[in-house]
């Protein structure tokens, strides 16, 4: 991807660095860490599960008052910034064409731990959107992850994660996001709430691929397979495969490698959001 030179957003909040202040309740500690890490890394639970288990188990830890630190100064948080901008530009476009306006959502950049309005969050529930104050959540060390645990190394790759959490912030705009969690409480089981889940992410699957058919960055031989390689890489079947030595696909959240793929691919090869129904 050449995005040096590209337009950073304005909307992006740097948090790294910021301390957290400790509250009354008691921390997580390593191995709450650690077991945060597994649960959202190795079996593809949904973050927000992740967000309300943190809650129960730890109060609010808030965030000490700093001035603002501005927009990042260093090359991957000013690559996550061109990103975020790119996709305001093409979500824009996308939106004016359908006679409606685009509310742009925010980026936080953050290291260790967040507080966000759905809760506070440690790194290792990686990436998220938050629907309730329409901001997307990155700790960019989850890039090292994604290249050194799971093999999908590159700045398209990364450019993807991003994509698909702005691809929630679309659903959440569009009110894709409030069907799906109306109709997963009135589920009869956890396997059908999974499976409304599963079709979820993989609709933010595809509507990252229309953002990178519709990009401005200009993209180099090989860019679309590095992103096709980093879902086939986070797919539920994947990681219960490495984590367990089995396959459960009625505990699926986020859809198989096979599925992550084609949801991306469509999306890229129609750069139509309708080809995204799920």
């Amino acid at each position: 991807m050449r995005w040096e030179g590209g337009r950073e957003s304005g909307n992006v909040e740097d948090r790294r660095g910021m301390r957290m202040i400790p509250g009354g309740g008691a921390g997580l500690g390593i191995g709450g860490a650690l077991l945060i890490l597994v649960f959202s890394l190795i079996t593809g639970k949904d973050p927000r599960m992740l967000l309300q288990l943190l809650s129960s188990v730890q109060e609010a830890v808030p965030q000490q008052e700093q001035p603002s630190a501005g927009p990042p100064k260093d090359e991957l948080g000013r690559f996550a910034s061109v990103v975020l901008a790119d996709t305001e530009t093409s979500w824009g476009e996308i939106f004016q064409s359908a006679g409606e306006r685009y509310q742009q959502p925010k980026m936080v950049l953050f290291s260790g731990a967040v507080r966000s309005a759905c809760g506070t969050a440690s790194s290792a529930v990686g990436p998220f959107y938050c629907p309730s104050d329409q901001k997307v959540y990155l700790d960019l060390t989850f890039f090292d992850e994604l290249a050194r645990r799971f093999g999908a190394p590159g700045d398209f790759a990364q450019a993807y994660v991003i994509a698909h959490e702005v691809g929630h912030h679309v659903q959440n705009v569009l009110g894709i996001s409030d069907q799906i969690h109306t109709a997963q409480q009135r589920a009869r089981s956890e396997a059908e709430a999974n499976a409304l889940s599963v079709r979820l992410e993989l609709q933010a699957d595809c509507l990252a691929g229309v953002w990178a058919k519709h990009t401005k960055i200009e993209l180099e031989a090989g860019d679309v397979e590095e992103g096709l390689r980093a879902a086939a890489a986070i797919g539920d079947d994947r990681l219960q495969k490495l984590s367990q030595g089995e396959v459960q696909p009625e505990s699926f959240t986020h859809g198989s490698s096979e599925q992550r793929v084609e949801a991306l691919r469509r999306g890229v090869q129609t750069g139509d959001v309708n080809s995204c129904r799920t």
